[in-house]
């Protein structure tokens, strides 16, 4: 059974003096615990096709079912991760993290202690009664992570999250987000403009034509790629092979969205 299938969703965005086509006929498949990425170039529709997807908003045409079931936004079965982690700065970490299992009325002791175990893993016990302006924007990540978790999503979105800090700590977060999500199975999609880092974390990466959002081409990221983490996938010889060939693929669209 697919786990998420996208099917013929077709996107515009009327005004009162215009139609603008964000996405035309876009139909894929994502498998239960796979990590997907999107790419392309800008105005190709990712993030309008992840709100869809999130069940944000009804696409123009086209269906989405997740465990063959039609999403909506009160299934909570969607967890996010954004560029900017939206932690509340007058809450303790404890407290932030605790936030999504509150709103949703699944706070026990039992998802309590599972929440304060996650933020142990992230390497952030004794942070718990501190707050967000105290931690480093990396750390602050990783308790937006452990937020999102601690609901038990189905589906992780994942919307350029690290594309705001170093470079240094992205490439550890990424390690981090990467193993953690296998570690629980969970299905994830990233939406990113780092070529590296969608070869690097994915298992396929679905490349997109802009203007409208069109699928262009499936790339299926190699097996020895997936087995290692992403800062071990980086320097591996396979890397530069399938980076070479998505840049060819992604300078080819945005040479043609110019003319």
């Amino acid at each position: 059974m697919t786990f998420l299938k996208v099917d013929g969703i077709h996107h515009t965005y009327f005004t009162k003096n215009s139609a603008t086509t964000a996405l035309s006929d876009i139909s894929l498949e994502v498998e239960e615990g796979e990590f997907v990425s999107f790419l392309g170039p800008s105005g190709c529709g990712k993030t309008t096709l992840l709100s869809i997807i999130a069940g944000l908003f009804k696409p123009t045409e086209g269906l989405i079912t997740l465990e063959n079931k039609t999403i909506n936004r009160k299934q909570n079965k969607i967890g996010y991760m954004l560029q900017q982690d939206y932690l509340f700065p007058w809450k303790t970490i404890e407290e932030n993290i605790l936030l999504g299992l509150k709103l949703m009325d699944k706070l026990d002791s039992s998802k309590k202690q599972n929440a304060l175990e996650l933020l142990d893993e992230m390497g952030l016990k004794g942070f718990e009664s501190q707050y967000p302006n105290q931690l480093s924007g990396g750390m602050r990540q990783r308790v937006a992570l452990v937020r999102t978790l601690a609901t038990e999503p189905k589906l992780l979105m994942l919307d350029e999250p690290f594309s705001a800090l170093d470079y240094q700590t992205k490439l550890r977060l990424e390690d981090l987000v990467s193993t953690t999500l296998k570690q629980f199975g969970k299905t994830a999609i990233l939406v990113t403009h780092d070529i590296g880092e969608a070869i690097a974390m994915s298992d396929r990466i679905f490349l997109f034509s802009a203007r409208p959002g069109q699928l262009h081409r499936t790339f299926i990221v190699p097996e020895e790629l997936k087995k290692l983490p992403p800062f071990k996938a980086r320097n591996h010889s396979s890397f530069t092979k399938i980076f070479e060939s998505i840049w060819k693929e992604l300078e080819s669209l945005e040479s043609e969205n110019e003319h």
